[in-house]
């Protein structure tokens, strides 16, 4: 079965879709202007905190990797969420005290919610669920405007990790550079010259 990356959202009009994206570009470039301008250059976008930043050990983690498992599934040739290190990027974002707070209480909402619809429609947490199941409650978790910004949400901070230096705690020895055969650009920052510890 399809996963939800790879299937495009065939229930929009092109209309509507083309708001959606209008509305998510402009989301991002508010978030990420200051990066940008003070960088100068992609390698600050991927560089949202430091590595090290405190961990919150009632986060239902292994939730948060089953979807980031489903939606960025491992193949035989590319690499998944698991092998670019996904969940410990994610970590960095939801820990870092310089972060975007709304959006990182949205993330963590949205573990309520899709946990409360898995139990709700299968009688069990979405851990537990088979990849048929786990499809399907996703898919009705993004029907609404919320949880499609979940979810999207959730696949931003993927890329992230598949295109961010592996200084930031995802994509590991280049794993995800290697797969898009991208050859990152130079100086690479080093752990102590990275965003979030340079002031």
């Amino acid at each position: 079965m399809p996963c939800l990356l790879q299937t495009p959202p065939a229930e929009h009009s092109r209309l509507a879709l083309q708001g959606e994206l209008d509305v998510w570009r402009q989301a991002l470039l508010t978030r990420r202007r200051f990066l940008i301008a003070s960088a100068g250059g992609l390698a600050a976008l991927f560089a949202p905190f430091g590595v090290g930043a405190s961990v919150d050990t009632g986060i239902p983690w292994p939730l948060l990797a089953a979807v980031q498992d489903h939606l960025f599934p491992s193949e035989i040739e590319a690499p998944g969420a698991r092998e670019i290190r996904a969940l410990a990027y994610l970590q960095g974002v939801l820990g870092d005290p310089r972060g975007d707070r709304e959006e990182q209480r949205f993330i963590l909402k949205g573990t309520e919610w899709l946990e409360d619809l898995s139990r709700q429609r299968h009688k069990t947490a979405f851990i537990d669920l088979d990849p048929i199941r786990r499809e399907q409650v996703l898919r009705e978790v993004v029907s609404t405007p919320k949880g499609e910004n979940w979810v999207s949400t959730l696949l931003f901070y993927i890329c992230e990790a598949l295109l961010a230096d592996p200084v930031y705690g995802g994509n590991p020895d280049g794993i995800g550079w290697a797969w898009l055969a991208h050859q990152p650009g130079f100086p690479r920052p080093t752990a102590d010259k990275r965003y979030g510890v340079l002031k």
